[in-house]
């Protein structure tokens, strides 16, 4: 694995004209940031060594290298997914290339469902904390990087969260704070699911961000993430969803993430 690891790295390395340190993963919520990256130039997934290949619909898959306002950027357009078929080593081998490639601070975005009585369909949730629920551990195996039992005490930045905070209030856009429930899918949860996720003390409940928040952080690499709620489990609040509903909601609020988020990358 680590071999892999060293010669994707070297292969991007030799195609890039930039020295990033600050990676996106533009999950669902943040598809329109890519317009605003200058200078940009673009590597194919399937044209790079030991790459999984994005299989979902709204996921496209390229690496974006370039600027964001003042910042080199490195930006995945489009993630892997446990429930795609693989292996937690390879949903997470992009965030290990990204500490290769000397990435310090990792903005992640998803598409999740409410489980807070208090939240909304198109609220914008920075996540403080995560619950792992997926059944194979990204750090399952031989230790490749850091620790063996790596602290998990700060996943989420809180000098990245206070920052966005204060940048939501600048521009006058609602944010909930909350606890993201990372479990594998593809299912949408049943409302007795929903029910036993808030009791354990969910926010939110989505299928991706906690494997590459653990790799990251087990790299030493500082994480901010925000969630979009585009569906809500919440007694009486349950209907029927779907996935073209679910990028329909993640869609209408897009400006808005990406607002802060462009901003906080700017600032960190």
């Amino acid at each position: 694995m680590l071999e892999k690891i060293k010669e994707t790295a070297l292969f991007l390395k030799e195609r890039m004209n930039t020295s990033p340190e600050t990676a996106i993963i533009l999950g669902t919520g943040l598809g329109r940031l890519v317009d605003e990256i200058t200078e940009k130039y673009e590597i194919q997934y399937e044209d790079i060594p030991n790459f999984p290949i994005s299989t979902v619909e709204g996921h496209s898959g390229k690496l974006i290298f370039g600027k964001l306002g003042n910042k080199d950027i490195m930006a995945m357009q489009g993630r892997f997914h446990y429930y795609e078929g693989y292996s937690m080593q390879e949903c997470t081998f992009p965030v290990r290339v990204m500490k290769e490639l000397g990435i310090k601070t990792l903005f992640v975005s998803n598409a999740s469902g409410g489980t807070n009585a208090n939240f909304e369909i198109g609220d914008l949730m920075i996540i403080t904390d995560h619950i792992n629920y997926f059944p194979e551990h990204p750090l399952r195996g031989k230790n490749l990087y850091g620790d063996r039992f790596p602290d998990m005490s700060e996943a989420y930045s809180k000098e990245l969260i206070t920052k966005a905070k204060e940048i939501a209030k600048e521009k006058g856009i609602k944010v909930q704070e909350g606890v993201y429930l990372g479990t594998q899918g593809p299912t949408f949860e049943t409302p007795a699911e929903y029910k036993m996720f808030g009791i354990w003390g969910a926010d939110a409940v989505g299928m991706s961000t906690v494997p590459e928040v653990i790799v990251a952080n087990h790299c030493k690499i500082k994480v901010f993430g925000m969630s979009i709620i585009t569906d809500l489990g919440v007694e009486g609040k349950i209907v029927e969803v779907s996935h073209e509903e679910v990028q329909k909601a993640a869609n209408e609020v897009q400006p808005f993430m990406t607002a802060i988020m462009r901003e906080l990358i700017n600032r960190a």
